[in-house]
């Protein structure tokens, strides 16, 4: 009986530790994996759908006369205004942006994120908003016109951005860019022999600045158009929804297009359902 009744408490000792081990667990959950999913409920509750961008990337997100602007900014504005809430904007650098939603600094990102099967695997994506042909920015007398011809060639380009993948992928040495402007001069400087960036950002550019001297070449025949959409948690499902329904409506009522030519002077190919 005694052997029967330690056996007894040996078990139930046993289990004790089982349970204790699994609360200190539990415990060491990470902040973002605690973090809750945004339903559409929750968002309407607070009355704000908070975005996150960069603010530095024209036509996308830029300042004007110190004020935020840009396609993606009034994107922002309308996704919100069709989801009856109001939209805040979160100027974020670059480095940090994406991450910014495994802390909860933002409800979804809008700042020219292409669609990767590698950030499908962490991360929710609306239904592009954008198809964004890849440009070749070079000196107009440069004989480099296509993708194939630019390996060991120094090319401008934003650390980490999909446009420095594309200079590795075809084998460039890269130069790291802060933004438009910059690789644009690190070309004329001759620091650089080209760059790698948007035809929707060279066009934007062209508006309001002199590209004498400059070309660019779509490229889009060597890379397919980047896919763009909304950046959200993947926990935030219900939040997709709301976002994909609230782009059809503005794809179908054509404001995508009218944002469009209001900040490039063009249709800057506007994503299909």
């Amino acid at each position: 009986m005694k052997k029967t009744f330690k056996s007894i408490l040996a078990v139930a000792g046993v289990l004790g530790l089982t349970f204790a081990l699994n609360a200190v667990k539990s415990q060491n959950i990470s902040a973002a994996e605690k973090l809750p999913a945004q339903t559409t409920k929750e968002l309407k509750e607070k009355g704000t759908l908070t975005i996150g961008l960069e603010g530095t990337f024209a036509p996308y997100s830029y300042r004007k006369d110190g004020k935020l602007t840009g396609f993606e900014v009034e994107l922002g504005k309308q996704l919100a205004k069709e989801m009856g809430l109001k939209a805040k904007f979160v100027p974020t650098k670059w480095d940090g942006l994406i991450a910014g939603l495994d802390t909860g600094k933002y409800d979804v990102v809008l700042n020219n994120v292409t669609i990767t099967k590698e950030r499908k695997e962490k991360y929710l994506f609306s239904k592009p908003y954008i198809y964004s042909h890849f440009a070749l920015i070079t000196k107009k007398d440069s004989d480099l016109t296509k993708l194939s011809q630019i390996k060991g060639q120094k090319i401008a380009a934003g650390t980490g951005t999909d446009n420095a993948i594309i200079a590795k992928k075809y084998k460039a040495t890269v130069v790291p860019s802060s933004d438009f402007t910059t690789s644009l001069d690190l070309v004329k400087q001759d620091r650089a022999k080209g760059a790698i960036n948007s035809m929707s950002a060279w066009y934007a550019y062209k508006k309001d600045h002199s590209t004498k001297g400059l070309k660019a070449t779509d490229v889009s025949k060597e890379e397919d158009p980047a896919k763009i959409g909304a950046l959200m948690s993947k926990k935030d499902k219900s939040l997709q929804k709301s976002v994909d329904k609230a782009l059809d409506k503005l794809r179908k009522d054509g404001k995508l297009k009218e944002i469009s030519e209001k900040y490039v002077g063009g249709d800057i190919k506007i994503g299909r359902a």
